[in-house]
């Protein structure tokens, strides 16, 4: 219990002192925004993905009026970003949500995995982030942090 004190501690200080980079949808709490963020990060850099998230959030501020979308407005905007399966991805779940959730994600963590494109990664973070719920949000850069922290040398890569 100790160690995991000090280590929050030491990630938390980090994160006050350090951890500058602001981005919209950074302490995001509304599922449709971190759901989008997301998906558009994706293969994606940030500071590529930023501008189109910022675009995304103007023209379809809620989930509700990107499910009502023409499918051509949608690509129209994703243009740029590649990987279209996404794309399609994005347009199925935002209908989904809106028609069987009355466009409101589902809370908890099976129901949100279930929906079209939405991977453990994403949906740890939409449930974490969004619902409260214990679900871990790792990727590459958790992996460095904890390999450089415990002195491990192997390459996050491998198993």
């Amino acid at each position: 219990m100790k160690n995991k004190k000090v280590f929050r501690n030491i990630l938390m200080k980090w994160h006050r002192e350090e951890n500058k980079r602001t981005m919209p949808w950074k302490g995001e709490k509304d599922p449709y925004k971190v759901w989008l963020s997301e998906i558009i990060l994706q293969q994606t850099r940030v500071e590529q993905g930023w501008n189109y998230y910022e675009k995304f959030i103007r023209a379809y501020p809620t989930i509700t009026e990107l499910a009502d979308a023409k499918d051509e407005a949608v690509f129209k905007l994703w243009e740029g970003l590649g990987y279209y399966s996404r794309c399609k991805n994005l347009l199925h779940t935002a209908r989904i949500v809106d028609k069987k959730y009355q466009g409101k994600f589902p809370s908890d963590f099976d129901s949100i995995l279930n929906l079209k494109g939405i991977g453990n990664y994403t949906a740890s973070a939409i449930a974490s982030f969004c619902f409260n719920l214990p679900h871990a949000v790792v990727d590459g850069n958790v992996l460095r942090i904890l390999s450089r922290y415990f002195g491990i040398d192997l390459p996050v890569d491998t198993t």
